[in-house]
């Protein structure tokens, strides 16, 4: 073994980005037969985890969630970031690329507070900051009120338990990733839409360090990678970005994909959706199944589709 890493993995330094990154380097190990001291964490407090007192669509966007890695990243600090897919910008620089997606983890959101959407009681107070989470909630239960809370797994958890929320959501992912299973209660993708590239860890490098995405493609998972990119090419076309309600579901069927979408006002009255199949790397399909959502959109939800992502 070297003495020194084979590759420096930068991360978050939030549990549930740790938990990701544990879970990068035992993948890179196994497909590689490395010990464990081949992978080296590097981790990084994301400027999204310091500022949680405003949304993210006031403060930078999703950019704050990979500033600080796309900068190590261009330094030389770390060879490679772990992130969330769901929280990385649509449009990326030329000089990084997606090198590899883990397979994806269970897409579902979790109610916590509540058995069901039905059973939240009339008027409750729903902790989310998630624009497709109040807007697809405000849709099927108008009755209810929104409360922006942000913070991690634990922070949204203290402040259901302290009263400050009645009840609120959660990635079903994010909790099983962090051992906690068990929590709330699992809302089927099919009738409660999750948002695009949730579930999925994606591995990015820069585009000219062809060691680095060697190693990466042992551990990429090509069924995954395919549903990440169509749902991020879906983003593209929509020109959406963290104050764009947008929902999302890919399903694979052998070399098809399956993609419905659904776009929403933000008070959750108008919605659009529609679905369509299409061979696995097509790339224009999910732009063209943007342009019909948007070309039924009225202009008050076009115009939350107009500030890229």
């Amino acid at each position: 073994m070297a003495d020194t890493p084979l590759i420096r993995l930068g991360t978050r330094q939030s549990p549930l980005a740790m938990a990701q990154a544990h879970e990068t380097r035992a993948r890179l190990c196994a497909a590689h037969g490395w010990d464990e001291a081949a992978v080296e964490l590097v981790p990084v407090i994301a400027s999204g985890d310091r500022i949680q007192d405003r949304p993210l669509a006031e403060i930078g966007g999703k950019a704050l969630w990979t500033r600080e890695l796309d900068i190590w990243l261009a330094e030389g600090r770390i060879d490679a970031a772990v992130h969330s897919m769901k929280d990385v910008e649509t449009l990326r620089p030329e000089t990084l690329t997606i090198a590899a997606i883990l397979p994806r983890a269970d897409k579902a959101d979790v109610l916590l507070g509540a058995a069901s959407l039905d059973a939240i009681p009339e008027s409750a107070r729903v902790g989310t900051s998630a624009p497709r989470r109040a807007a697809q909630l405000l849709h099927r239960r108008p009755d209810l009120r929104v409360v922006g809370i942000r913070g991690n797994v634990a922070t949204r958890m203290a402040k259901l338990e302290g009263g400050e929320v009645d009840v609120t959501f959660l990635a079903a992912a994010g909790l099983q990733r962090l051992g906690k299973e068990q929590v709330g209660n699992r809302l089927e993708p099919e009738d409660w839409l999750p948002a695009p590239a949730q579930a999925a860890i994606g591995i990015e490098c820069r585009t000219d360090n062809a060691q680095a995405r060697d190693y990466l493609a042992a551990i990429d998972h090509g069924p995954s990678h395919a549903e990440i990119l169509a749902e991020r090419r879906l983003l593209e076309g929509l020109g959406g970005g963290c104050s764009s309600p947008i929902a999302a579901l890919t399903t694979t069927e052998g070399d098809t994909l399956v993609l419905r979408a659904a776009i929403f006002s933000a008070d959750g009255r108008e919605l659009i959706e529609y679905s369509a199949s299409f061979a696995r790397g097509d790339a224009d399909a999910p732009r063209e199944l943007a342009a019909r959502l948007l070309g039924r959109a009225s202009p008050t939800v076009r115009a939350l589709f107009e500030g890229g992502a």
